[in-house]
């Protein structure tokens, strides 16, 4: 494999957290409007999209292999979390 080989493996395993992060940012932002009143656009999306790839890397090492449900699923987790961490965890309701 060549070296513009590896870059496109590599874009398109981070290309589902790109897009799942920024879609969650977008959409936390929609429905927590006031809680997240104070959290930039910028910052949340950053720290989705960064949970959204941490989970994917920690799937590729516990399955070993991309693209099992079991890893989607745990990306999902760890970019709610990021959210979470991001931006509503001092929010009052």
């Amino acid at each position: 494999m060549g070296p513009i080989d590896a870059l496109w493996h590599l874009l398109n395993f981070f290309a589902p957290a790109l897009g799942v992060g920024l879609m969650t940012a977008a959409l936390a932002r929609m429905l927590w409007r006031r809680e997240l009143r104070s959290v930039g656009f910028g910052r949340l999306a950053a720290w989705a999209c960064a949970g959204c790839a941490v989970g994917l890397v920690g799937a590729l090492v516990v399955f070993g292999r991309d693209g099992k449900m079991a890893g989607y699923a745990l990306m999902l987790a760890t970019c709610a979390l990021a959210v979470w961490w991001a931006g509503l965890r001092g929010a009052r309701g």
